[in-house]
């Protein structure tokens, strides 16, 4: 068995930076004087999670901000929040730890810099995607049109306002971002485009392709509820058998009999998941 790892895989810049301040709060309250929470689930992850909520991290929702007390810490994870929420937060006067990605940061600036022009805002993404509802509430602050298209048909059967500005999910699809801004350009030649998918996401895709002819089968690592990892398993799927799995648990038993398989995970994936699944593929023992 020969395991090949793509060149880049694993946690991205703003994965590992909201991972950072969640462990940072943790180590310095060991004694438990506060609770500490993440606003949503902090990774699409479910091994980090659990590993982090058995050290006393709670998920809070958005429905639930309002319930939180001044003795808590609430960390915001990667994707950002709403203006309207992180107001909510500072009224409860709990102390807060913004691990927004940089370029979510970005994308809200420019949402709310753009909607305050009166320009319309689409969003290119998730619908329901927590980076996507954050910068949403950027453009909404300025009480403008707003827009979410996941994709080429929705596209088609948008119109679109004469003052528009089209911002991408920072792990959305470079190709259908491509299909949807050509048809919102051919609707409106003058709207405003900020491509903000992250190169990391790029650069994931690049890798994995970079596999194609070299493997017998490819497993995608990472959370089965992420969108840059169920994109990585699309592309692999086409590349050769594939398959998502969150753990070494879920190696399907075709893979041990495989002689070379490639190895690609989604950016919420931490390196010691990453390293169990090589393990157990290169030792040949099939996990129960």
């Amino acid at each position: 068995m020969k395991v090949i790892r793509a060149a880049v895989l694993g946690y991205c810049m703003g994965v590992r930076r909201a991972v950072d301040a969640a462990e940072k709060s943790l180590r310095e309250n060991e004694a438990f004087e506060k609770k500490i929470w993440t606003l949503g689930p902090l990774i699409h992850n479910p091994t980090v999670l659990s590993n982090l909520k058995d050290r006393g991290l709670q998920v809070l929702s958005k429905e639930t901000v309002s319930s939180v007390d001044s003795s808590s810490i609430v960390i915001i994870r990667a994707h950002g929040t709403t203006p309207s929420v992180m107001r909510q937060l500072e009224q409860a006067s709990v102390q807060i730890v913004d691990a927004t990605c940089p370029r979510v940061h970005l994308s809200q600036k420019r949402a709310s810099e753009w909607s305050s022009k009166g320009y319309a805002v689409i969003i290119a993404g998730d619908r329901n995607h927590g980076e996507v509802t954050s910068i949403i509430g950027f453009a909404e602050e300025h009480a403008v049109p707003t827009f979410v298209v996941q994709n080429f048909d929705e596209a088609c059967t948008l119109s679109v306002p004469e003052k528009t500005v089209l911002i991408a999910q920072t792990t959305f699809s470079p190709e259908e971002f491509e299909k949807i801004t050509n048809v919102l350009k051919s609707k409106n030649a003058g709207i405003v485009v900020f491509n903000s998918i992250c190169s990391a996401t790029l650069e994931r895709q690049n890798a994995l392709k970079d596999l194609a002819g070299q493997v017998d089968g490819i497993l995608v690592i990472g959370g089965k509820n992420s969108a840059n990892t169920r994109r990585l398993y699309e592309t692999a799927v086409s590349i050769c058998r594939s398959a998502l799995i969150e753990n070494e648990m879920q190696i399907p038993e075709e893979f041990y009999a495989m002689g070379v398989v490639g190895i690609t995970a989604g950016a919420s994936t931490p390196d010691e998941v990453i390293d169990r699944v090589e393990r157990t593929l290169i030792s040949g023992i099939e996990q129960k």
